[in-house]
């Protein structure tokens, strides 16, 4: 038997994970509420990991000094949600996903919710690969940025109650506790749909090129 010897593994590892977008069909948000996007900026190189921030305290912001994904409101001169994860991408972090990265499909569009209530407000994410290094340069709106390894939250090791006070009532929330930050909420949300639909293809696979 001739073994098989698979030349790019990179490319390769792209292609099983845009695999599993092919027959998916998201959920769109409604049109008649307000739109919002985040980008899910994987990297697939020996551990895949995932591109976060930590949102700075701000006066007015919902989800102040929360670990999230980059992204926010779809504005008047973004054609699409897409447009609105790219741009909003590269205002917060200075990374530039349509030269340095490939869409690859998108999850099901997410009511925004706050305080416990829901809010007049869908969240759509978009999913990109990346494939070439950045310097990152953070806006006022990032406080802070870090990578996720899937390995680590598919071993189940980063898993933790997140104690969540409504002010009535405190619920235990699920969330990963990865390096002193908590990823609850909307982020877990949106991971773990992300996991349910490509988590075989985040977990370490062969030794693509690492990115700086």
């Amino acid at each position: 038997m001739t073994p098989t010897f698979d030349p790019d593994p990179a490319q390769s590892h792209f292609e099983r994970l845009a695999a599993r977008f092919v027959e998916h069909r998201p959920k769109l948000a409604p049109t008649d509420q307000a739109q919002a996007a985040v980008a899910i900026v994987l990297r697939l190189q020996a551990s895949p990991d995932v591109l976060l921030m930590q949102r700075s305290e701000r006066a007015g912001d919902r989800w102040s000094g929360q670990v999230s994904l980059p992204g926010g409101h779809v504005d008047p001169g973004d054609r699409d949600v897409h447009a609105c994860a790219i741009r909003e991408t590269h205002e917060e972090l200075g990374l530039d996903l349509e030269t340095h990265a490939r869409p690859i499909g998108r999850l099901d569009a997410i009511q925004a919710r706050a305080r416990g209530g829901l809010l007049p407000m869908w969240i759509t994410p978009i999913v990109f690969v990346q494939e070439a290094p950045v310097d990152l340069v953070l806006n006022h709106e990032a406080a802070a940025s870090f990578r996720l390894p899937f390995d680590a939250v598919l071993s189940g090791s980063l898993d933790a109650d997140f104690p969540y006070d409504r002010g009535d009532a405190t619920f235990q929330l699920p969330s990963w506790r990865f390096e002193g930050r908590t990823i609850w909420g909307l982020t877990h949300r949106i991971l773990s749909g992300l996991i349910d639909l490509t988590g075989e293809e985040l977990a370490s696979n062969g030794e693509p090129p690492r990115l700086a």
